[in-house]
């Protein structure tokens, strides 16, 4: 029991360290421009989340001067509605609406609107955000700030749970792993991937690399983008800059769906990367879980077994509280919804592993790799 309990801790502090350092490295504020209107905010939008209208309005609250491009399908009248009621209710602010068409057989469809929305963008730097982000002032001009000529920079993701149980769960999943899963990488090495709620590019920067086409095929299109870029000799920098979830779930079934989905795709980002590469990843993420399901068991044996448990959850705690606090303060603490969510993660890997098939908000997919995929 000892042995697993130091080894617990040692992974959690390998991780801790690296990604503490990274944040006290970046705390100072950055000044905030008067406005923002050399960017265009180019969202895909899709119905089927309550919270979808607040969503979309807080950004337009808090990026004053952007423009903005939402692309939303030809069919989804509800997203169009919803738009429009923003357009009426913000006249000031520069909204253009973009319908697109469905995405041929075996396109990407967030990637098929980004594509065609590029086509249409003029301003020097482009932001990509999901419909489900918001982002503040002051993240958008520090990712402004370390954005150069030749670089994407990615914001670090927390979300704003709902009142509900799955809503809670599956934020506390992000909550305790943002930190510890984007940014101890840093000080030896680039990011492995983006975060595709949320990043910044220039436009030109994106142009010399083709613009969204050549992802159009690939599944995961964050995982794609970054190796294109980063084989166009993009720089590829992770932010401190923290941007706002808030996905609405409606019972324990979305939250099971949205996990499934999620852990797919860290299995096609795992098959991208090489021996190395997978085997750091599955010490530094996938064995946590499975020692404290170990401990867990034993934890029953005896009271010293059960001591060494408390002691672990407890170091545990006082660890992702401090790196979450950290990121940002106002993340709550909520450790028995954290020791379920690292308790259910095998579970979800082994789902993943054994079911291709994910649901994509309305859309089904069976996945066959990130080159192949079908609608159903």
């Amino acid at each position: 029991m000892l042995i697993l309990a130091t080894l617990w801790l040692f992974i959690l502090l390998v991780k801790y360290l690296p990604a503490r350092v990274v944040l006290a490295a970046h705390d100072t504020p950055c000044d905030l421009p008067a406005s923002f209107s050399n960017v265009v905010v180019m969202q895909p939008v899709l119905s089927g989340d309550p919270a979808l209208e607040s969503v979309l309005a807080a950004n337009l609250c808090q990026l004053n001067g952007a423009q903005f491009l939402w692309l939303i399908d030809n069919d989804d009248q509800e997203a169009g509605y919803v738009a429009r009621r923003l357009q009426q209710r913000y006249p000031h602010a520069a909204i253009h609406i973009h319908c697109c068409p469905p995405a041929p057989e075996g396109v990407n469809p967030k990637a098929y609107k980004l594509a065609l929305g590029y086509e249409m963008v003029q301003a020097e730097a482009l932001l990509v955000l999901d419909d489900d982000a918001i982002l503040s002032a002051p993240s958008l001009a520090r990712m402004l700030g370390e954005m150069g000529d030749n670089t994407l920079v990615t914001a670090l993701p927390w979300y704003q749970a709902g009142a509900d149980t799955p809503s809670r769960l599956l934020a506390q999943f992000v909550n305790d792993n943002s930190a510890l899963t984007y940014l101890p990488l840093l000080p030896v090495a680039r990011p492995l991937s983006i975060n595709g709620m949320c990043y910044v590019l220039a436009r030109t920067t994106l142009a010399r690399a083709g613009g969204f086409q050549p992802i159009q095929h690939q599944l995961t299109d964050d995982l794609a983008l970054a190796s294109h870029l980063a084989a166009q000799q993009v720089t590829l920098v992770q932010s401190t800059a923290t941007v706002q979830v808030q996905t609405s779930l409606s019972n324990a079934h979305h939250y099971w769906r949205q996990m499934h989905r999620w852990f797919v795709f860290a299995i096609l980002l795992m098959r991208e990367k090489n021996g190395v590469t997978r085997l750091a990843i599955g010490l530094l993420q996938g064995l946590h879980p499975l020692l404290l399901w170990a401990m867990l068991v034993l934890a029953f044996g005896s009271m010293v077994n059960a001591g060494i448990f408390v002691a672990v959850l407890v170091a545990r705690h006082l660890v992702l509280r401090n790196i979450q606090r950290a990121v940002l303060p106002v993340i709550p603490s909520r450790p028995l919804y954290s020791l379920l969510s690292e308790l259910l993660q095998p579970l979800h890997l082994l789902h993943a592993l054994v079911n291709r098939t994910i649901t994509w908000r309305s859309r089904r997919y069976r996945i066959y790799s990130n080159e192949r995929f079908i609608a159903q």
